[in-house]
């Protein structure tokens, strides 16, 4: 839905420039000029760029405007068709002291004008709570990446990071919460525009652990250009929090209770002159619920003659729950030097518990299919995951005389902590006598560095040369204790031949450089390289023979051009390499046999996988009607890395034999192609209406190169529509309804998924707070989800049916006032010409 940004206390200063850029439409005398002038506006206490700031041109000597513009979210304006002349510019903002600029010549010789950067002094005033309602859309595509910037979406507000994630163009989520990026779940996640550790535990968990009404924005960035990190197959997710600039003291306050799940976020910031401090909390619970599923696997043994039908069914009783908490800062000293730093601390884990009723039938493979043994068994499993996560921040940021003339420096660290805990015991019936048991015990830490320096330098007019390099270290250690039941002496003992102990270190030294220039008047165009090295030095106790792991080198470069076909619509074409390095967990030789018939493992010999993608954009911007974007891509991904299941009817592991058993490993599976295209729409259909649509089409083909012959052909599609409706200016509705098609991979058919919600919001306290009700899946208590797995030897059947229905409130309430304070003006003539 698209919904007016409201922020406390500036709704006056948006209709002081709504207001003042009529009155200069209305009073204009349109030139008919090729000149065109240009320019920049700053906040001379920060040296931030102001934006929305009115740019308004007059003949010299005359007080009537002929042209005008406002400033974008950068503080540049451009003002075209500008009549051979002599003119004033006039620069005025809210708060702030008027700017006029004398003496802008524009002649056959010299038709484009590029001003000095123009910097504004605050007012010494001090103003009441007042509201900026932003013209800012709901989707902002950028040279290098897409912007969905989710506080003015409404339905997602009550729930989590992932009910914003599906609404956003080439982005999926399934029902657990997994997400994936053009068709790729290879996603580098960032938060702030920095990793964390947490991530490197379960994304699915740090992601529903985060309430959306804490989100400001979230960036997708499907090509990365040079100066980002390689990693990431899908491209980069960044998800950035709420932080409150304005002066002052301001904060928001946001609590969600419903019958699914419950969340809750605080934000102040405090900001005095070139100081400001800011701090959250927030937190979400997914309530118990329990999930009733069956599976049957049919798989035959050649040797024996055999076949074999395992079938389970039960119920999965799951609970989860997270906060997050954060602290930061930020300070410029002398205007030119910018400091910032945090520190947050997270906490999250989940609790599962599950009773299975299982029954295996052997028969032979003669046409009578005669049975040969039948064996009923019960399986009981709990497990428990808990994980701490410390992350801090130093920033430091140096702009020079010289516009665009930048150097950054920031060192990053993030420390995790988890421990998780698996017990599986399983019971004859109707004896109910205990046959095979395990508990596990898997304490382990996670500690991620990173240094990185950015610098960059403009050569000419357009024309900016950006170059840097970046350190970061991953040192992970993994330690599994598993305790299995031994029938003599009836008793858990220490089993050395399943427990494992793992040190992960890895390094990558990367450097990069990138240019960004026109192309006579055709297009612009950013070209880059960026290369990384990548050493790994790791140790698994239980491995059969420690693979060491050579270094690797990696050349990814980077193309994009933009052509802007008119003021309305914008071409972009682009080009980028990543790589996905193996995560420690898909190294890992460990076995975990928690459950005896279905085992799982890692491979410490794959190879890192490689891709290749490039994309096609179109956008139009409709202005009042709305906007349009359309995305062609074309993706490869050689050593592609997949789960891959082997069945085995016996398999020696340590000590013990399993029977009838399937084995998932990850693997490279071959090379995949993917092929497809995405259309965004978002159209104003009246004053109260808005309509939105996101469709999503792509081919994969998989070239399976372990087993020959077991490809994988398919189309998939997603689709979802968004309908708001503003009934009055404090009450407004909407509905949101997504569909996913099913999932292909190399061995079967990932189940479909689809979900809808409703919301209805009231403004209250003068816009100050408000109240939402929301419905998600309210016709439905369940989500069906059916999967089919297939491989030599083997078949898998299941279905999973998933609660999503829920019903819930949201209350937010934002105070707080802003403090518009004289500075002290510095006399810099170049800089800021005298005002006439």
């Amino acid at each position: 839905m698209l919904q007016h940004k409201r922020i406390p206390k500036l709704y006056p200063l948006f209709l002081f420039i709504c207001l003042h850029a009529v009155t200069v439409a209305q009073n204009t005398r349109q030139t008919k000029g090729r000149g065109k002038i240009t320019g920049k506006v700053l906040d001379s206490s920060s040296s931030k760029p102001l934006e929305y700031a009115t740019i308004t041109l007059l003949v010299a000597g005359e007080k009537k405007p002929v042209n005008g513009t406002v400033t974008s979210s950068e503080g540049k304006f451009e003002i075209t068709g500008v009549a051979e002349g002599t003119y004033q510019v006039l620069v005025e903002f809210l708060g702030f002291k008027p700017h006029t600029i004398s003496n802008v010549v524009v002649s056959t010789k010299k038709q484009e004008i590029d001003l000095p950067a123009i910097s504004l002094s605050g007012k010494g005033a001090t103003l009441e709570t007042v509201t900026v309602t932003a013209p800012q859309g709901l989707i902002e595509n950028k040279i290098d990446k897409i912007v969905f910037n989710a506080e003015k979406d409404l339905t997602s507000q009550g729930g989590v990071a992932t009910d914003i994630l599906k609404k956003v163009p080439q982005v999926s989520v399934d029902v657990d919460g997994n997400v994936e990026l053009s068709g790729s779940s290879s996603i580098r996640f960032l938060i702030n525009g920095k990793p964390s550790s947490a991530f490197g535990s379960n994304i699915a968990d740090v992601l529903q652990s985060i309430p959306a009404s804490q989100i400001k924005s979230i960036e997708v960035i499907t090509n990365p250009g040079a100066k980002y990190d390689a990693q990431g197959l899908g491209g980069i997710i960044n998800i950035i929090l709420k932080q409150n600039n304005a002066r002052g003291i301001n904060g928001s306050l946001s609590l969600s209770a419903g019958t699914r799940m419950e969340n809750g976020s605080f934000n102040i910031s405090a900001r005095r002159g070139n100081f400001g401090v800011h701090a959250f909390i927030s937190g979400n619970e997914r309530l118990k619920a329990t999930t009733p599923s069956m599976s049957d696997r049919l798989s035959a043994d050649t040797g024996s003659k055999t076949n074999t039908l395992f079938h389970q069914d039960g119920n999965y009783a799951f609970y989860r729950h997270g906060f997050q908490s954060g602290l930061g800062f930020d300070w410029t000293l002398h205007k030119k030097n910018s400091f910032s730093g945090t520190i947050g601390y997270d906490n999250f884990g989940n609790n599962g518990s599950g009773i299975i009723n299982q029954e295996q039938t052997v028969s032979d493979m003669s046409g009578a299919g005669t049975i040969l043994s039948q064996i009923l068994s019960l399986n009981h499993t709990d497990n428990q995951f808990r994980n701490h996560n410390i992350d801090a921040s130093l920033n430091y940021k140096r702009t020079f005389d010289k516009e665009d003339q930048e150097l950054e420096i920031s060192i990053n660290s993030s420390y995790g902590s988890t421990n998780g805990s698996v017990h599986n015991y399983q019971s004859l019936l109707p004896l109910d006598s205990l046959f095979y048991g395990t508990n596990s015990n898997n304490p382990g830490k996670d500690h991620e560095t990173e240094l990185q320096i950015n610098y960059a330098q403009p050569l000419k007019k357009d024309v900016t040369l950006g170059l840097g390099g970046k350190w970061v270290s991953r040192d992970v250690q993994s330690n599994s204790d598993i305790f299995t039941f031994q029938p003599v002496p009836k008793d858990y003992l220490y089993n050395n031949s399943l427990s494992n102990y793992l040190d992960y270190k890895q390094n990558v030294y990367a450097f990069y450089s990138e240019i960004s220039f026109p192309v006579a008047k055709l297009f612009e165009a950013k070209i880059g390289g960026r290369y990384e090295r990548t050493e790994i030095n790791s140790f698994f106790s239980n491995a059969q023979k420690q693979a060491s792991t050579p270094g690797y080198n990696t050349f990814v470069p980077s193309i994009f051009f933009i052509r802007k076909l008119n003021d309305k619509q914008t071409l972009k074409l682009s080009y980028s390499k990543r790589i996905e390095r193996p995560d420690y967990r898909d190294l890992n030789p460990f076995i975990n046999t928690s459950d005896p018939k279905n085992l799982s493992t890692g491979n410490p010999y794959l190879l890192p996988e490689i891709g290749n993608r490039f994309e096609l954009s179109y956008t139009y911007n409709m202005d009042k009607a709305g906007s349009l974007m359309v995305t062609a891509f074309y993706r490869t991904s050689n050593h592609d890395i997949q789960p891959y299941i082997v069945y085995y009817p016996t398999l020696r592991v340590g000590d013990s034999i399993y029977t009838n058993v399937a084995v998932s490993t990850s693997q490279n599976i071959g090379l995949e192609k993917n092929m497809g295209f995405n259309v965004f729409a978002d159209l104003h259909l009246s004053g109260k209406l808005n309509f939105r649509t996101n469709l999503f089409f792509f081919k994969r083909n998989t070239i399976n190169s372990i087993d020959p012959g077991f490809n994988s052909h398919s189309f998939n599609y997603r689709f979802n529509m968004n309908a708001s409706y503003q009934f009055s200016k404090e009450l407004s509705a909407e509905f949101f309804g997504n569909f996913n098609s099913a999932r292909h991979e190399v061995q079967g058919k990932y189940p479909s998924f689809t979900s809808y919600s409703m919301a209805i919001r009231k403004q209250i306290w003068n816009k100050k707070g408000s109240l939402a009700l929301t419905a998600t899946n309210i016709f439905n208590k369940y989500v069906n989800q059916r999967t089919e797995v297939f491989g030599p030897q083997f078949s898998v059947n299941s279905l999973r049916q998933v609660p999503f229905r829920s019903i819930g409130i949201n209350f937010t309430w934002k105070f707080g006032k802003l403090e518009f304070k004289k500075e002290k003006e510095e006399n810099n003539s170049n800089l800021n010409p005298p005002n006439d």
